[in-house]
Formats: structure tokens, C-alpha cells, sequence
């Protein structure tokens, strides 16, 4: 009999083509609101300086190598297009050692393919998620994993997250741990009310714990609040330079950044390194106060690195990053 999954991920995954714009050929201006605008010349040829194509990524992807990379059981479910940028997608599991069985093949459909425009260390990601026929998959007794990692997927798939909370209804022994991206965040709480009240895990920054929650942005304890009573048995809070905070039920940690040990080179998919490895922490039996330990150092590595997996870290790399923390490297009740 195959060994138990430890984690299955869930969501859209994506080709990155990297453009690394040069820095006289653009700028960054702020409007009235305090918005930033990435600005080129319109109407004419611009030089870049790189390019650079990675494969196989996306904010669950990126959770499914993670998992992997730190030595647990790791599959994934997801959709691709029935073309060669599908097939390597594929090949790019297979190479970081997920399981793609459940990965589902749309004849006649192209695979997603996003554009990073890199200007200095930030970045704008233009974006499209192909209309798929999205369905959850049989899963057969053997198949059913410890926990699931539900994130970023298309705005096509709404239904999906109904069989999904119907599959979870049904097995309660599943624990979920949900990161919402973009389109489910647009959706709103009320629509996806049955995954959030399902998540033993909930991982979400400041401003979208704001957003989802309707909560008071410079009040941690109340969003942590109000993530609690969406449903969610632990709330995650990521902010920036200021760390991270969670909670579970019990008390209130607070756990500041690893510091970097070079300026970054690019921030993609720092959060998925980290909300990746809070998580595997917690499946490998750790409370909250050892998975904030794992989370910054996975995502402090990252982004020393182009894209989102490259930087990704293993068990041993992550405790000998520990071993070497400054003395503040801790969490603390907040």
C-alpha cells in the first residue's frame, strides 16, 4: 500500500516569464491616492535587460515544491492546457518531486501564462487564468491526504469551491489550510463562507485580512478576531517588514523577519514560502510558536533568488538558518 499523502495543493498553476526592465527605461511615479504607477514611453521599442522563463509556478505550485523540498508527501491538483507549456509544467513537478497524478489535461485549451515586468526589487505581474472546466477530483481512499493547501484559482472556477467543501463535509479528518488569492478575495466572504469555515488554517497580509475581514487594518487583534470567527482554528497574519503574527485561539505570537543577509533580488512568492512552510511545520507536528520560526527564514531565502521556487529550503537548511538566528529571532506574545 503507497504511503498517506501528507499534503494535496490546489489551484492555478502558471509559466513566469520574467522581463527585467532596464532602469532608464522606466519609472515609478505616486498619484493623488498614493497609488504606484510602473511608467514607459507608449508607442515606441524599449530594450530590456533579461528574460528569464520558469515553469510550473503559481501560489499553490509554489506551496506543492515547498512541501516537497521539506521532505513531506506532497501532490497537487490542478489544470493545464493541452499544449507543450502544459507537458513542461508537468516535467517541472516531476523534477521537484510532486506528485501530478491528479493534475487534469483540457483538450483544446492553452496553459497559463503570466508576465513579470522586474523594476529594481518589485514587480508587476500581468495576468490571465484560462477558462477551464474546473471539477474536483475522485479521490480514492488511498488518496485521501492528511491536508489540503487551497489557494490562488480562476475566477471560472466558483463551483469548484462548492465540490470542495462538499468533499470536506464528508471528510472532516482532512484539515485545510487556505490562502486566498486574488479572485477569491474578490468573491467575498458570504460566497466562499463554507472554505473559510472549514480551514484549520487561515494565511492571509494585513491589507487583505483588512479586506476580507472588514476589520480595523492597525488593530491585529481584532482581524485576528474577526479571521477566527470566519472559522478558521489558526489566523496568520503576514505585514511586510513588520513580521508576522498568528494565533490560535489560545494566545497572540508576534515573530519578526530573518534579517536578509543580502539586499533581495526579487520578492516574488516570498509569501507562499512562507505560508508553505508555517504550514509543513504545523503537519510535522510543530505548534504556532516553531511554524512562525519556519516561515520567515523560508521566505527570507526566496527572495534572494529570481522567482518563487529557486530559494525554496529544506529541513536541514531551515534549522541551520535557526541555529545561526540573532538572539531577537523569536515570537512573542503580542
Amino acid at each position: 500500500m503507497a504511503e498517506q499523502l501528507d499534503v494535496i495543493s490546489i489551484g492555478d498553476i502558471v509559466t513566469d516569464v520574467f522581463i527585467k526592465l532596464l532602469d532608464d527605461q522606466a519609472k515609478v511615479y505616486e498619484d493623488s491616492d498614493q497609488n504606484k504607477w510602473l511608467a514607459m514611453p507608449f508607442g515606441t521599442k524599449l530594450p530590456y535587460d533579461t528574460v528569464q522563463t520558469i515553469k510550473g509556478v503559481g501560489n499553490a505550485a509554489n506551496a506543492a515544491v515547498a512541501f516537497a523540498r521539506l521532505g513531506l508527501n506532497s501532490a497537487y491538483i490542478a489544470n493545464v492546457g493541452d499544449d507543450s507549456i502544459g507537458r513542461e509544467m508537468i516535467d517541472a513537478l516531476h523534477d521537484n518531486k510532486v506528485d501530478s497524478r491528479f493534475i487534469r489535461i483540457n483538450p483544446g485549451k492553452q496553459s497559463n501564462v503570466h508576465y513579470v515586468l522586474r523594476y529594481d526589487v518589485e514587480r508587476t505581474i500581468l495576468i490571465k487564468h484560462e477558462a477551464y472546466d474546473y471539477h474536483w477530483p475522485h479521490l480514492t481512499p488511498n488518496e485521501v491526504p492528511k491536508w489540503l493547501y487551497f489557494s490562488s484559482i480562476s475566477m471560472h472556477a466558483m463551483d469548484f469551491h462548492d465540490q470542495l467543501a462538499d468533499w470536506l463535509d464528508n471528510h472532516p479528518e482532512v484539515k485545510l489550510a487556505f490562502q486566498p488569492g486574488t479572485f477569491q478575495m474578490e468573491a467575498g466572504v458570504e460566497r466562499l463562507k463554507r472554505i473559510y469555515a472549514h480551514s484549520e488554517v487561515l494565511l492571509v497580509n494585513r491589507e487583505e485580512a483588512a479586506l476580507i475581514t472588514g476589520g480595523n487594518h492597525d488593530d491585529y487583534h481584532d482581524l485576528l478576531s474577526r479571521m477566527h470567527g470566519l472559522g478558521a482554528k489558526i489566523a496568520v497574519i503576514t505585514d511586510g517588514p513588520n513580521g508576522a503574527v498568528a494565533s490560535d485561539q489560545q494566545q497572540i505570537l508576534s515573530m519578526p523577519l530573518y534579517p536578509d543577509p543580502s539586499p533581495p533580488k526579487e520578492r516574488t512568492g516570498a509569501g507562499d514560502a512562507f505560508s508553505a512552510a508555517f504550514v509543513a511545520a504545523l503537519i510535522k507536528g510543530n505548534n504556532i510558536a516553531g511554524a512562525l520560526q519556519w516561515g520567515p527564514i523560508n521566505s527570507m531565502n526566496v527572495v534572494q533568488h529570481i522567482g518563487a521556487q529557486e530559494g525554496l529550503l529544506n529541513e536541514r537548511e531551515i534549522e541551520h538558518f535557526l541555529s545561526v538566528a540573532p538572539d531577537n529571532y523569536h515570537p512573542t506574545l503580542l
